[in-house]
């Protein structure tokens, strides 16, 4: 389905190297986890109040703090697509991951006041009213957020978006959550004692987990994580492609945001080629990985006699 709403509200939409196509692939997920976690709220939180469940209550204001997130998803695609300035040369793409950080640190917060309130409930035990329509219909509850882990998914594999996969895992997870909350609720109808606060507990903690991981894999980013071990032998086999260079060293990537990548690489060539030859070939393989990687490079060439 998500395939069939970006060939129709996205136009050139297979040209995802477009700053503008891929914006619009951000702002398309962005909406879409706006309406689906608006109407999730509502509909647990009404299902939450009338079962007077705390775990399920919980529940709703995690969607609700997801819509939140999908703001800022949108907001934070607008803003990394300003173009260069002299404050900021290499652009703004790195919004996107301070976007994500946001987003983290709203989950992180749900989950903790959350966790507070069931808290509450363990040592304060209110009966749960059971109705098996209502949780059938929260059932149903979880396909939608299994879907909105599909599509985001999709959106950041597409783009290389990391707002969009930590929605999707976010989104996972609140289907498991909601899986817990379900089997906790039809279990606590059995037993004598509620498991409802437990189970906010349990869901509580796995809002926060999520946020501290999302958190924590944005940090590295921003804080400059070494290159792959993949995308190092990449650059390398690019730059050791032609014959007249023997070897590389002091390779530095840079990541200024998803297709803002830069980087600098030392290549050892012969020192019997004249500079206008040297230049040549360094040009091409620059020209090369830009295309290949896109990854824009500037390669330091260090001449280097023969059989040393």
């Amino acid at each position: 389905m998500i395939k069939i709403i970006i060939k129709k509200f996205i136009n050139d939409y297979t040209n995802i190297e477009d700053k503008k196509v891929r914006e619009n692939y951000s702002i398309t997920g962005g909406v879409l986890g706006i309406i689906c976690n608006l109407f999730l709220f509502g509909l647990k939180l009404t299902i939450g109040l009338v079962m007077n469940s705390i775990a399920i209550t919980s529940d709703a204001f995690n969607n609700l703090s997801d819509t939140g997130s999908s703001l800022i998803a949108i907001i934070g695609a607008k803003m990394s697509n300003r173009l260069p300035d002299k404050e900021h040369p290499f652009g703004h793409g790195r919004i996107e991951y301070i976007s994500s950080l946001i987003v983290s640190f709203i989950i992180i917060i749900v989950g903790f006041e959350l966790f507070k309130s069931s808290l509450g409930k363990v040592f304060n035990p209110e009966e749960v009213v059971f109705n098996s329509k209502l949780m059938i219909i929260l059932s149903i509850s979880i396909l939608i957020k299994i879907w909105m882990f599909s599509y985001n998914n999709y959106i950041s594999r597409v783009i290389n978006s990391s707002v969009n996969k930590a929605t999707a895992f976010d989104s996972l997870n609140d289907a498991v959550a909601t899986s817990a909350v379900i089997v906790s609720t039809i279990i606590g109808k059995f037993l004598n004692f509620s498991v409802d606060g437990i189970a906010g507990l349990i869901v509580s903690l796995l809002i926060m987990y999520t946020g501290i991981k999302v958190a924590k894999d944005v940090v590295n980013v921003l804080l400059g994580e070494s290159p792959s071990e993949e995308l190092v032998n990449d650059i390398s086999t690019l730059v050791m492609s032609s014959d007249y260079i023997v070897g590389i060293h002091s390779l530095q990537v840079h990541d200024y945001g998803p297709g803002r990548t830069v980087a600098s690489v030392h290549a050892e060539v012969i020192d019997d080629l004249n500079m206008i030859e040297a230049h040549s070939i360094i040009d091409e393989i620059e020209k090369n990985i830009l295309e290949q990687l896109k990854i824009d490079i500037v390669i330091h060439v260090d001449p280097i006699a023969r059989g040393e």
